[in-house]
């Protein structure tokens, strides 16, 4: 039985060793690009205890870790640590305007989790939160650098979402507070501004619990072409 915990990161894989904590940031094992606002050592990943464990050592950036099915997902606070406990695990964090993927694979996970129902659009219901399809589409349309590649990805802002989907801004940002709002009463965090959570960050935030959650996925993206054209078009 293999001992070695791997990550992938850009189609790179790394193993991690149960010898050696393994370090993402600026520096480290994972040497994530000169990101200013990226901690210098942001994650750390370590077998301890008969576990594998990943703790959050930055004192500002926060984490989205979810398995590999979007069944469950945590939020990664500075300070907090959690066990890695199944086959598969996605990170997802932002740095600045930059949000990063990065994916674990453990090969003797102490978990399963149970299979996910399909996700219908129209209706889409995340726990007890169900959006409408122009909400989905909001979603969508902030998620696509990220759905569209691996690794990393910025965010688009307010304006350049809505012009991909051929919205006036006024609508987008009405929308974004609605969905943020839903969201927020039904206990995700990092979705309303605050002293230490500045408004602008709710997009990065958001963007990371619908990717890791599977709210979102690649091959919902040609929707937003659709969109696109039926705002746009030009009667005849």
């Amino acid at each position: 039985m293999s001992t070695t915990l791997q990550l992938e990161f850009c189609g790179e894989w790394f193993p991690i060793e149960r010898e050696e904590p393994f370090y993402i940031g600026r520096e480290g094992a994972l040497e994530i690009d000169d990101n200013p606002y990226l901690h210098r050592r942001f994650l750390r990943i370590a077998y301890v205890d008969d576990l594998w464990w990943i703790e959050n050592v930055g004192s500002r950036l926060s984490a989205t870790l979810a398995d590999s099915e979007g069944n469950t997902q945590a939020w990664l606070a500075p300070g907090a640590r959690l066990p890695l406990v199944y086959a598969g695990t996605t990170i997802l964090f932002t740095a600045g305007p930059t949000t990063y993927e990065v994916n674990l694979v453990n090969p003797d996970p102490t978990f399963a989790p149970a299979k996910a129902e399909p996700v219908h659009v129209g209706e889409t219901t995340i726990g007890p939160v169900t959006l409408t399809e122009s909400q989905h589409l909001l979603v969508l349309a902030l998620s696509e650098p990220v759905l569209s590649g691996r690794g990393s990805a910025a965010i688009p802002t307010s304006a350049q979402a809505a012009a991909r989907l051929g919205w006036a801004l006024t609508k987008f940002n009405r929308k974004l507070d609605n969905v943020c709002d839903k969201l927020d009463r039904n206990g995700v965090r990092g979705l309303r501004g605050g002293p230490q959570q500045l408004a602008v960050n709710r997009r990065a935030r958001l963007v990371e619990h619908a990717v890791a959650s599977r709210i979102v996925s690649s091959d919902q993206l040609p929707s937003l072409d659709e969109e696109h054209a039926r705002n746009t078009s030009t009667p005849s």
